[in-house]
């Protein structure tokens, strides 16, 4: 398949778009998570989140531009860049609150695919259109063309074979930009490696001033020490959307992160194991099957 970066950002997805198509009558015979991929337009109609973040699928999604005003999305040959119209406008949101707080555009990852659903590799979650990745890397940067959004320098917030952030990386940029998304209404959680929670909680770059119930929000997760994952609440319009368990009272520096702080291997290199994917919704199988937008 011809790259995106080889023609201009337009043609480039509609050529992608094209032979994509052309794999639509092999989807019966694919793998459940890989037939979702293979799928290159949202459904048409409003835009509904049914079931969970790891056992659903999305009617109606948006598509996130590639570029926006305190914002870059990376990895654009994933084509995961979709999610409910709730995420997209986070997203633009979030970014114009950085770009004003004087932080330089961050890079937006993984959100959905244009119809949710299981993915490939990657993630169990992602799947409903109401998560993203962010990732930590605030350092000033250019606009990048397509081609040199497919390897990008993302590098991790802790040391080196330490449970602990490097302070070369991880500061009031950072801090900021978390507690700006944890303010939002929308979001639920968000996840980051338990080493950064760990320093939150011990107030590093100021995150203990002026009040701690936004740590409330920022949940430790394996992995997730190059960018932080935002889970936005269910819409309103959604009632088949799943919802989460609500998270326990307090600001989370408690014996829960004592027992992730205590975890081997080290906090950086561990995956949190994959359970077998769960069944999805059966409203799933005609979001599936729709026409396109």
């Amino acid at each position: 398949m011809m790259q995106r970066a080889m023609l201009p950002a337009i043609s480039t997805r509609l050529l992608s778009t094209a032979l994509l198509l052309l794999l639509i009558p092999a989807i019966a015979l694919a793998e459940p998570s890989t037939e979702w991929s293979l799928v290159p337009a949202p459904s048409a109609g409003p835009a509904r989140v049914i079931g969970g973040v790891a056992h659903g699928c999305l009617a109606g999604a948006v598509r996130l531009p590639d570029d926006g005003p305190g914002y870059q999305v990376i990895r654009l040959s994933r084509r995961r860049d979709f999610g409910h119209p709730d995420l997209v406008a986070f997203v633009a949101r979030l970014a114009r609150q950085a770009q004003a707080a004087g932080l330089a555009p961050f890079y937006v990852g993984d959100m959905a695919q244009p119809r949710g659903g299981p993915l490939p590799f990657g993630h169990a979650s992602h799947q409903t259109g109401l998560d993203v990745d962010i990732w930590f890397n605030l350092d000033p940067k250019p606009p990048l063309a397509p081609a040199a959004r497919e390897n990008v320098a993302l590098p991790s917030m802790l040391r080196a074979g330490l449970r602990d952030i490097d302070r070369r990386r991880f500061g009031p940029r950072q801090v900021t930009l978390l507690r700006l998304a944890a303010a939002d209404p929308a979001v639920d959680r968000i996840f980051v490696n338990a080493a950064i929670k760990d320093a939150l909680c011990r107030g590093v770059a100021g995150a203990a001033s002026g009040g701690r119930d936004w740590l409330r929000r920022i949940r430790p997760w394996w992995g997730h020490d190059e960018h932080f994952h935002v889970r936005l609440n269910c819409p309103a319009n959604s009632p088949d959307c799943a919802t989460q368990a609500p998270l326990p009272p307090g600001d989370g520096c408690d014996a829960t992160l004592a027992w992730w702080r205590a975890q081997k291997p080290p906090l950086h290199a561990a995956v949190a194991p994959r359970p077998p994917a769960p069944k999805l919704p059966a409203a799933c199988s005609a979001i599936l099957a729709a026409p396109p937008a």
